[in-house]
């Protein structure tokens, strides 16, 4: 049975992209840091609905201690990572002037150095050894055009892209896939720091008058790490409605 190790597993997009996995039969590393509750009762959903294995483990991506910490317990609970899904990522929105040293330390840690630190562990281990894997990383539609007052955020998000193209092209000769989705306005977490009145604005200036669900965004990633997409490399794939064309 193959592993997916699904960073940021615990929130909206990433416990249902852990779910989609499972039930498409592979085994789950669900990476967590904060809501261990959610991790939890997430791995007894999955071992409940599917016949896979869910393995919840508490790690900071922004460290990379941790994160090598991460993938021994993966390592040796599974043996081997066939995919990885870099999700786990944070929201802030500020004036660019009222950034501080730590908020931008804080998003960029996590948002950009923990694909960094996930992808590097996950090459070195394993990957670039079987010659073959996969991996996607999740950016925003942010990360591509930009957002005001989230000027960190769309830094740190549009690295995660530029990290994505340059590393497929490094790592294809191995045998090993890398892309992005993009996703625009998800129904999350996150959107609870938005007022109905906002909600209802990004509703109306998306062209499919819609806003993404997760499992939109899981559905997209278990095709991209599919072998139906076995020709697909160095891509930023935007699920967002028509957001952003």
């Amino acid at each position: 049975m193959k592993t997916a190790v699904i960073t940021g597993a615990s929130g909206g997009i990433g416990s249902a992209t852990a779910l989609a996995f499972a039930k498409d039969g592979y085994n789950v590393v669900l990476q967590y840091n904060n809501s261990q509750d959610k991790a939890l009762a997430l791995a007894k959903k999955i071992e409940n609905e599917t016949n896979s294995t869910a393995l919840p483990v508490k790690a900071d991506v922004s460290s990379s201690q941790e994160v090598t910490f991460l993938f021994d317990e993966v390592e040796n609970r599974f043996g081997n990572v066939d995919v990885l899904v870099n999700n786990a990522g944070i929201a802030q929105q500020k004036l660019f002037t009222d950034i501080t040293d730590e908020d931008w330390r804080r998003m960029t840690g996590t948002n950009l150095d923990g694909v960094f630190y996930c992808s590097r562990e996950v090459l070195k281990r394993f990957m670039i050894k079987n010659h073959s894997g996969v991996i996607l990383n999740v950016s925003s539609m942010w990360g591509q055009v930009g957002a005001s007052c989230e000027v960190h955020y769309s830094a740190a998000k549009a690295g995660v892209i530029g990290l994505t193209k340059a590393l497929a092209k490094e790592v294809g000769l191995s045998g090993i896939r890398v892309n992005c989705i993009a996703p625009g306005v998800v129904m999350t977490d996150m959107m609870k720091s938005f007022d109905e009145q906002t909600v209802k604005e990004l509703k109306d200036e998306t062209p499919l008058n819609m806003l993404g669900e997760p499992d939109d965004i899981a559905q997209t990633a278990l095709f991209l790490c599919s072998d139906k997409a076995r020709f697909i490399t160095g891509q930023v794939l935007g699920v967002n409605g028509g957001f952003v064309i």
